[in-house]
């Protein structure tokens, strides 16, 4: 096959890649190539049966036109600060820029004109004092919250309008490797999901947007064909879920509280993510049979809880330099305390030195969002460091919210984050190797939804 752009990966780097390019009005022929399904194809059967189902040969939730992290939750973080490190590439006023323009191009696909957030400032000041007061830092960033429902309607509109204007999407494909020529990528090597009938698909420009799945699997692409990258930072932590009313002057003021610490002893970076308001706590499973934890929340479904992150930032580089599979570990120890599923635990269990058993869980007046979560105890499998890190943080959050640190607060595990490797590129997005580019989450430059869909629209400039 010949293509004159070859995009691996339809989350949300990929499909702004192919967006700005049509809405450029390019006349080349785009080829995306996705692991999973289309849209309308995604459908995870825990819906009916309670339980997961281990997918077989993908995860639904974590693969698929869209991506993971639009199909889970689909917030859209406005502000630069927040969502990756793309500003240290292309400069803060050229990422604002970007990420406003990403933004009225989502509106301009149906997503909800309210921005959460905003307007609230003296409730947002007295969050803020009591923040600094427990030694954390708030950071303001409006948040679009398109629902997961909603995420779903959009971005099948977005498909349904790339296939429209000629885009070509090969669906249940993977790529397998790269064609080089002196240092030259002249494009890839691919197969149907679950076969060996390999083709070749032959472009001039090669966009590598793997997302946040696909970042052990580029790691070793890049080790293989010596494509400059340096190993950075991997979050480690737990999902925290409690009930609304304990969270209800946060949610109300500013949607999603995004807080940074640096608790001690060991003054590690310690931050909130992902919170959502009313939401429930979810499973995903990566190729190799990881089980990790996740949230979501709904526009109109809503549960009696509001879960979110909080993620301990590790960075390793001599003598070990593979912070991927240092937190792969972590969670393959502790899917197997819970054979196989997501552990669970109260947080007073957890300073008591005690598992948590599950008739403890149905007499809390915090109940479990996620159905199949096994009680047990997480502190067996996560690192000391970590633990001490999360519950430090815990307490100082309590002062911010008042409540948060309830002996019936849970905590599941694990929640890992992989987006450590660190892609060198230049200001073309362009790797060592000429005519590869990298993009998004799997790049290491993005943390989610709208950075990685701006980067995708730098990309898409870049290349009409």
């Amino acid at each position: 096959m010949n293509c004159d752009v070859l995009i691996v990966g339809a989350g949300p780097a990929g499909i702004f890649t192919a967006l700005e390019l049509i809405r450029r009005g390019t006349k080349k022929r785009i080829l995306i190539i996705e692991k999973g399904k289309p849209v309308e194809k995604r459908v995870c059967p825990k819906i009916e049966t309670r339980k997961c189902m281990n997918c077989r040969p993908f995860c639904h939730i974590t693969t698929g036109f869209s991506g993971a992290g639009a199909f889970s939750d689909g917030k859209l973080s406005l502000s630069c600060d927040v969502g990756g490190d793309l500003p240290d590439l292309i400069g803060r006023q050229a990422s604002q820029d970007l990420i406003d323009y990403t933004d009225s191009v989502y509106l301009e696909f149906g997503a909800v004109q309210t921005v959460e957030g905003l307007g609230r400032f003296e409730e947002t000041k007295d969050i803020r004092r009591r923040a600094i007061k427990a030694g954390l830092r708030l950071v303001d960033c409006p948040i679009r919250h398109l629902g997961t429902e909603k995420a779903q309607e959009l971005y099948r509109s977005i498909q349904q309008y790339l296939l429209e204007q000629g885009v070509e999407i090969l669906f249940e494909t993977e790529c397998t490797g790269l064609i080089l020529e002196q240092n030259v990528c002249r494009g890839i090597q691919a197969r149907p999901v679950g076969k060996d009938d390999h083709f070749e698909v032959f472009s001039s420009s090669t966009i590598v947007a793997a997302g946040r799945r696909g970042a052990e699997w580029l790691e070793g692409i890049c080790r293989q064909y010596d494509v400059l990258h340096e190993a950075g930072v991997v979050d480690i932590g737990v999902r925290v879920e409690t009930r609304n009313e304990v969270m209800e002057e946060v949610n109300r003021t500013l949607y999603e509280s995004k807080l940074i610490g640096y608790p001690r002893p060991f003054k590690d970076k310690v931050r909130t993510f992902c919170q959502n308001p009313g939401g429930f706590v979810s499973q995903e499973n990566y190729d190799n049979a990881l089980a990790v934890v996740n949230g979501h929340s709904y526009k109109e479904t809503k549960s009696a809880n509001t879960n979110l992150a909080i993620l301990c930032s590790h960075k390793f580089s001599e003598p070990f330099n593979q912070p991927i599979s240092y937190a792969q570990k972590i969670g393959e120890l502790t899917n197997m305390l819970g054979n196989g599923h997501i552990l669970v635990q109260r947080y007073g269990d957890i300073l008591d030195g005690k598992r948590t058993w599950q008739e403890e869980l149905d007499r809390s007046n915090v109940r479990p969002t996620l159905s199949d979560a096994v009680a047990g105890d997480i502190t067996s499998a996560m690192p000391y460091r970590t633990m001490i890190n999360i519950i430090n943080f815990i307490e100082a959050l309590d002062a911010v919210v008042p409540g948060f640190a309830a002996a019936e607060t849970l905590l599941y595990s694990p929640e890992l984050k992989f987006y450590s490797n660190r892609i060198k590129l230049d200001e073309r997005l362009e790797t060592n190797i000429s005519g590869l580019h990298c993009l998004g989450d799997s790049s290491g430059w993005t943390r989610g939804l709208m950075m990685a869909s701006a980067m995708g629209a730098l990309m898409g400039r870049i290349l009409s």
